[in-house]
């Protein structure tokens, strides 16, 4: 009888480890899709697309018409949060994950197929807009999917380290996109070679399609379909109960999404254009920061369980606020050396912010409205810092002929997360499964 019921529970434990590695395995590569789409969009708005799909007399006006689309794509975000947000709390994370990925998958298929102007006039960039539109709404829902598809499979122990899977994609998508766009431009010109790299995104649709499908609704979701704890309106509930941790989440985001947009998007322009260094010697560097940027990413990830999360990510938040002027400082000498050095050791620095901040941000909201609330968290500052960002950065540069405001704007954007880490709740040791409310009406009577 004794050994029956230890082959159960072992059995019990072997399906719950393969659930947890699937989950880890499907909500990285949805999220991968997620980056390498946006920043493929991103090159592509820069180098290809406005001379394609927006021509006009002045090529930087094009380029400037088709970087408008890519914003399109920040401001949708806060909608699909809002939207997939409400989905993930009501019908459950599996599900709505999915739903995102195919709507990310489609968007991101047909803009390869797009036609330009030459083949459909303006329709084709009423399309390109419209799909950028789509992108953006998918984009806005699919990050706190990822996230709770692995947290909420997975032991309180270990959410910094499961969580850094999610937080993998950003270097990891990066890569992907500057790389397949460097190759298949290179081997088929710019007019042509752009289109593949976005038709590559079904493929990878496809493979994660297929490992989701083996990955059941998390344990935390089943349980609370189990004691019908369902919200009727979970965004509401979020804004209206934990609007302080969505407020922090968001301003948390600040100082890490500023400088990753400068180290790797401004900078590969401004290496270029102001410091007239190679632009192919740049990119490499980038590409190689990215290669270095993963593996940090695990490594701090699992640093977080043991420090703590929270502690990490102010840790990261002080040292960004130092790092920025030194940063300009060796991009300025124009050495290949330190430029390599700054531009290799920016994305690690970053990364301390990055790595545990998914588990903070995810731990932060009560299980029935945690999907609203992290997606709210975690979008809302693409309308006042991813979008904003690049036009700020590049209007100090240019206002100031000088780095050091630049230099300053990424300070002060970190100091921002640092003072927000500071007002967050640690909830490290915190049962994701059990409602936080109820967890503490529960404290008083126990201590009685």
């Amino acid at each position: 009888m004794a050994a029956t019921v230890a082959r159960t529970g072992q059995a019990v434990q072997d399906s719950r480890r393969g659930q947890l590695v699937r989950a880890v395995a499907a909500s990285t590569i949805a999220t991968t899709i997620v980056w390498y789409d946006f920043f493929l969009y991103g090159f592509a708005a820069a180098v290809v697309l406005g001379r394609l799909f927006f021509p006009a007399s002045n090529p930087f006006v094009s380029t400037l018409l088709a970087l408008t689309t890519y914003f399109v794509g920040f401001a949708a975000r806060p909608l699909g949060a809002w939207m997939f947000g409400h989905l993930g709390d009501r019908i459950g994370r599996k599900a709505t994950l999915t739903a995102t990925l195919l709507l990310i998958g489609l968007a991101s298929t047909l803009v390869g197929v797009a036609p330009t102007y030459a083949q459909a006039g303006v329709l084709g960039a009423l399309l390109l807009t419209l799909l950028r539109l789509v992108q953006g709404i998918g984009a806005g829902g699919e990050w706190a999917g990822s996230v709770l598809l692995s947290l909420e499979w997975g032991h309180r122990g270990r959410r910094g380290l499961l969580g850094r899977w999610s937080q993998l994609a950003m270097p990891g998508g990066l890569g992907l996109a500057y790389g397949s766009m460097q190759l298949f431009t290179a081997w088929l010109g710019q007019d042509e070679g752009w289109r593949y790299p976005f038709l590559l995104s079904f493929l990878l649709i496809v493979v994660a399609m297929f490992i989701r499908l083996g990955v059941r609704e998390t344990p935390v979701f089943t349980g609370m379909l189990d004691d019908r704890r369902i919200e009727q309106s979970p965004v509401l509930e979020a804004v209206s109960r934990q609007w302080r941790e969505i407020t922090l989440g968001a301003l948390l985001r600040v100082g890490q999404q500023t400088p990753f947009y400068v180290f790797t998007v401004f900078a590969l322009q401004y290496a270029t254009d102001t410091l007239k260094l190679n632009g192919g010697t740049a990119l490499d560097f980038i590409l190689v920061a990215t290669g270095v940027s993963v593996l940090a990413v695990l490594l701090w990830g699992f640093l977080s369980d043991i420090v703590g999360r929270r502690r990490l990510v102010m840790v990261g938040a002080a040292a960004m606020v130092v790092w920025a002027y030194p940063y300009f400082l060796l991009l300025d000498t124009r050495s290949t050396m330190l430029v390599l050095v700054a531009i290799v050791a920016s994305l690690p620095i970053h990364d301390l912010q990055s790595a545990p901040q998914a588990a903070v941000i995810a731990e932060s909201f009560t299980g029935r409205w945690r999907y609203s609330g992290s997606s709210l968290a975690y979008h809302l500052p693409a309308l006042i810092v991813d979008g904003p960002a690049l036009l700020i950065a590049f209007a100090l540069l240019h206002g100031f002929n000088s780095s050091l405001p630049v230099a300053i704007y990424v300070g002060v954007c970190a100091l921002i997360s640092l003072l927000a880490a500071l007002g967050i709740t640690d909830r490290t040791r915190q049962d994701m499964s059990r409602e936080y409310d109820e967890a503490t009406a529960a404290l008083p009577a126990a201590q009685a």
